[in-house]
């Protein structure tokens, strides 16, 4: 599942466009100013964000240079509708631009087309030799199927797609296990690690971060 982030200071478009990607089966995480989506940006992993312009604290130019190091897709919603600033967010590196009010449904269609062309959406997700399927919550290794429990899947989601970051045990928890973090709960993040590692084999490939957690490597 494509986790979403939100950053739009008016609470009521805010509410509006969480409940229609949550329909259309994103999750969604929401900041009403600058500096909170900021310190989110740090400590949480996104697969797009949707940003407003202007914004308390932090505008959404700034929010952009913050996300271009993590490569997340990012698709402005403001008011500013001018074709010179339309021009400006385009050329500063997002990757579409939609002015309001706009259509629920352009939303999630122009979202699907940056998650697609950025290889960050589509139904399967593939690595080394491990296919997910994302609708069906399935795995197959070399063509044959793979048992795993929900958590098991939910936590390789997040691996891959997020392949080559590195990733915070407590982040892991709270993405995956939805709860909290404290001592105990990270200690079952390191069980369905090592779990996850002998039934796909990726002893190697599912690395050990110091002091962070874990990450899957990129394939070279």
């Amino acid at each position: 599942m494509n986790n979403i982030l939100i950053v739009e200071d008016e609470h009521l478009i805010a509410r509006l466009i969480e409940m229609t990607l949550t329909r259309a089966g994103y999750r969604c995480t929401l900041a009403e100013d600058g500096r909170t989506a900021a310190d989110l940006i740090e400590t949480t992993n996104f697969d797009m964000a949707l940003l407003d312009i202007m914004l308390p604290g932090l505008d959404g130019y700034a929010l952009l240079e913050c996300l271009r190091p993590q490569g997340v897709p990012v698709i402005f919603i403001t008011a500013k509708s001018a074709v010179k600033d339309r021009v400006q967010g385009l050329r500063l590196g997002a990757d579409d631009y939609i002015t309001k009010p706009f259509a629920a449904e352009e939303l999630v269609a122009r979202m699907e087309t940056v998650l697609r062309r950025t290889g960050r959406g589509g139904r399967e997700l593939c690595a080394y030799d491990v296919v997910l399927d994302t609708v069906n919550h399935t795995a197959r290794r070399n063509g044959e199927p793979v048992e795993l429990r929900r958590l098991e899947y939910d936590l390789l989601e997040l691996l891959m797609r997020n392949r080559g970051a590195a990733l915070y045990r407590d982040v892991m928890y709270e993405r995956v296990w939805g709860g909290i973090p404290d001592t105990e709960s990270l200690r079952t993040v390191d069980t369905h690690i090592a779990r996850l590692r002998k039934k796909l084999g990726w002893m190697d490939k599912i690395e050990t971060v110091y002091k962070i957690g874990y990450r899957l490597k990129k394939e070279d």
